[in-house]
C-alpha cells in the first residue's frame, strides 16, 4: 500500500438539479475526461447527460492504514493517498439506465437532496438503486444558501430530521446526513463566492470510506462508460476495473464486437501507468479501433466473457413497485451498462424441497422447481396465490425466488453480475418507483437455440388438478366418471393416471367409455362397503328424481349425501417438455 494510491469510486447520486454537478466540481481537484458536463449536448441542456468522472486526494487516514510491522525501522517512503473518484450520475428521470450502470462500480454513494424541496422522485429511486448495489450512503443536503438566514439552521434540522426517517426502514439507517452549498448563489452566479460545507464533507467522507476488498487476480474485465480518439495517439477507452488486472502490452477483447486490441498507453487522471487493478479508474489506448463502435460496454481479458440470450437470474422484487410481476410481462433489463427488452417467467422452489437453504450464487439444474404465474410476495395476498401454483399455503412466500429471463437481442455480461429489471416506458412525472425487480445472473444461455437446446433440463413444473364425479357404479373394482374431460379430450393419453375418490379410495383411469368424454375407473383395492352404499343411495335417488318417481319411506330417512362423490386427478406438466407428458409423483 505504501507509496501506492488507494482509490475508492464515490457516487454522486440524487434529483435533477439538486446540484450534484456543482458538488463534483467543488469537491474535485483533477477532472476527468468526462468530468462536469463537458458534451456539448449537456451543457446546451444545463443538464448532466452521461456519466462524469473526477477525483481528490488525501492522506489516507490512520483507520485505513495497515499496523505498522515490528523490526527494524523501515526506509521512509511516499505517504499513502486516498483517491476518491467521484461518479457523477444523471439525475433525470430518462437517464435512468445510465444511473443504474454508474451505481454498479460504486462504493459509497452520496443522496445529494435539494434542501429547500426535500425527497424528489428520482431521489428516491437513487435510493432504490443505492440500497441494490451499495453498502455505505451519506447523505448531502444541498443549496442551504437558498434558506433565509435566520431560518437556516432550523430547516437543516428539520429535512435532517425528515431524512434519518426516510432512511429508517432502509439499509442505510442511521447514515450521517450533511449540509454544503455547492455553489451559492445558483449556477449562473459568479464564481466570487467559497463552496460551504466542502472541508467537512471531506472529512465525512474520509471517515466514512473503508477500503474495498481488491483481487488483482482473476480473468481482467472492465466498464467502459466513454469512448473517444486523441489525434495521433490511438483511441481511448475509459472506465473502471470491476475485476482483474490489466498491464502495458496485455491483449484486450471488446467482447460485443469480438475485436482483440493491444493495450498501448494507460492512464489514471492523466498520470500515465503501467499496471492497475480491480476498483481502479483507468484510461486505455489502443490504435486501429473505431470510437464510434462503442459508447460504453465492456472490456475484457480475451474469450472470458460470453453473450447470451437468455438467462437464469435470483429474483427479489422492489418493494416499491407497485402491481404485480406477471410471468411473460415485459420489462427493461439491465445487466451491466447494457439495457435490453426482456420477457420472464418466474419459478420458485418445489413444495417438498421448501425447508432447502437458500443458494446465492448457482443454479441447480437437478433439482424441480414450481410454475408461477406472477412473482410471490410475502403477505395476506399469498396464500390465495400459493393455493394456486401448488404451494404449501403458510401466509408467506417461497424463501427463494428465480426467473428465466428471455431478451430481445443477445447481451454480453460476466456470470453473477446484477440484473434490475423495470418499467421505463411508465409515465417519467408519475410519483411512482420503476425499479420492479433486482437478483443475479446464476446462469447464462448462450446457444441462439437454447429453447430446444437448454430450455428441456429446466425442470419447471405446473401443478394441474381436474374434478369430476363418479356416475356409476360397474362393479366392485370399477366405477364410471364423467365432468373430468372434454367430450373432444383424447382420454388414451390420460390412461394409467391416478384419480382419488372423495370416499378415500385411490382408481387408476381404465379406459374412455362412450364418446362424450366419460371414462372407465379400475380401483385397484375395491370399493368399502359404506363407499358402494353412499354411491348406490346416490344414484338411485338421482335416477328417481329423473324420472320424477317420489323416494322409498326407508330412503328418505337417511341423510342425504350432501354432494356426489367426487373424483380429482392430480399431475404435473413440465413447461419445457416438447411432449407434453403428464407426470404423477409416486
Amino acid at each position: 500500500m505504501a507509496g501506492r494510491r488507494v482509490n475508492v469510486n464515490v457516487g454522486v447520486l440524487g434529483h435533477i438539479d439538486s446540484g450534484k454537478t456543482a458538488l463534483a466540481r467543488a469537491l474535485s481537484t483533477t477532472a476527468s475526461t468526462a468530468a462536469f458536463d463537458k458534451q456539448p449536448q449537456s451543457r446546451e441542456r444545463g443538464i448532466t447527460l452521461d456519466l462524469g468522472f473526477s477525483c481528490f486526494s488525501v492522506p489516507l487516514p490512520a483507520h485505513l492504514r495497515p499496523a505498522p510491522e515490528a523490526g527494524p525501522e523501515p526506509e521512509p517512503e511516499p505517504e499513502p493517498q486516498l483517491q476518491v473518484t467521484l461518479v457523477d450520475c444523471p439525475g433525470h428521470a430518462s437517464l435512468i439506465r445510465t444511473i443504474i450502470g454508474g451505481a454498479q462500480i460504486i462504493d459509497l454513494m452520496m443522496l445529494v437532496i435539494d434542501v429547500t424541496k426535500g425527497m424528489q422522485t428520482q431521489s428516491a429511486e437513487c435510493l432504490v438503486i443505492g440500497q441494490i448495489a451499495c453498502q455505505k450512503l451519506v447523505v448531502v443536503l444541498n443549496k442551504t444558501d437558498l434558506l433565509p438566514e435566520g431560518k437556516r439552521q432550523a430547516a437543516i434540522d428539520r429535512m435532517t430530521r425528515k431524512m434519518q426517517k426516510t432512511l429508517e426502514n432502509t439499509k442505510f439507517r442511521g447514515a450521517p446526513v450533511i449540509p454544503v452549498a455547492a455553489k451559492p448563489g445558483g449556477p449562473d452566479a459568479p464564481e466570487m463566492e467559497a463552496p460551504q460545507g466542502i472541508q467537512e464533507l471531506i472529512e465525512l467522507l474520509t471517515s466514512q470510506i473503508s477500503i474495498p476488498k481488491r483481487d488483482p487476480s482473476g480473468p481482467f474485465l472492465m466498464s467502459v462508460d466513454h469512448c473517444f480518439s486523441i489525434k495521433g495517439q490511438g483511441t481511448v477507452m475509459t472506465g473502471t476495473i470491476l475485476s482483474g488486472s490489466v498491464s502495458l502490452g496485455d491483449s484486450v477483447e471488446i467482447p460485443a464486437l469480438k475485436v482483440v486490441r493491444k493495450v498501448k498507453s494507460m492512464q489514471m487522471f492523466h498520470t500515465p501507468v503501467s499496471s492497475a487493478m480491480q476498483g481502479d479508474r483507468l484510461g486505455i489506448c489502443v490504435t486501429q479501433f473505431d470510437p464510434k463502435l462503442l459508447e460504453r460496454g465492456l472490456v475484457c481479458a480475451p474469450e472470458s466473457l460470453h453473450t447470451v440470450h437468455a438467462a437464469l437470474i435470483s429474483v427479489e422484487k422492489i418493494p416499491y413497485f407497485r402491481g404485480p410481476l406477471q410471468t411473460k410481462a415485459k420489462f427493461h433489463i439491465t445487466v451491466g451498462h447494457e439495457t435490453v427488452m426482456g420477457r420472464v417467467m418466474f419459478f420458485s422452489p418445489a413444495p417438498d424441497s421448501l425447508d432447502r437453504e437458500p443458494v446465492l450464487d448457482s443454479f441447480d439444474f437437478s433439482r424441480e422447481y414450481l410454475f408461477q404465474e406472477q412473482y410471490l410476495c410475502p403477505g395476506p395476498a399469498t396464500a390465495d396465490a400459493e393455493e394456486k401454483a401448488g404451494q404449501a399455503s403458510a401466509g408467506h412466500g417461497p424463501r427463494q425466488q428465480w426467473a428465466l429471463v428471455e431478451f430481445e437481442k443477445p447481451v454480453t455480461c460476466p456470470r453473477l453480475c446484477l440484473v434490475i429489471g423495470s418499467r421505463l416506458d411508465a409515465d417519467i412525472h408519475a410519483n411512482t418507483c420503476r425499479l420492479a425487480f433486482h437478483g443475479v445472473l446464476l446462469h447464462g444461455l448462450e446457444d441462439r437455440s437454447y429453447a430446444e437446446s437448454a430450455l428441456p433440463a429446466l425442470r419447471v413444473y405446473k401443478l394441474k388438478q381436474r374434478h369430476g364425479v363418479v356416475e356409476r357404479v360397474l362393479d366392485d373394482h370399477s366405477v364410471i366418471g364423467r365432468s373430468l374431460f372434454k367430450k373432444e379430450t383424447n382420454i388414451q393419453l390420460f390412461v394409467g393416471l391416478r384419480v382419488h375418490l372423495s370416499t378415500g379410495e385411490l382408481g387408476v383411469i381404465d379406459s374412455a367409455f362412450g364418446q362424450s368424454g366419460k371414462f372407465k375407473v379400475h380401483v385397484p383395492g375395491g370399493l368399502s362397503a359404506e363407499s358402494k352404499r353412499i354411491l348406490t343411495s346416490a344414484l338411485k335417488k338421482r335416477g328417481r328424481a329423473s324420472r320424477g318417481e317420489a323416494a322409498k319411506p326407508e330412503e328418505a330417512e337417511r341423510p342425504e349425501p350432501a354432494q356426489p362423490v367426487g373424483l380429482s386427478l392430480s399431475f404435473k406438466r413440465y413447461v419445457f417438455d416438447t411432449h407434453k407428458r403428464m407426470v404423477q409423483s409416486p
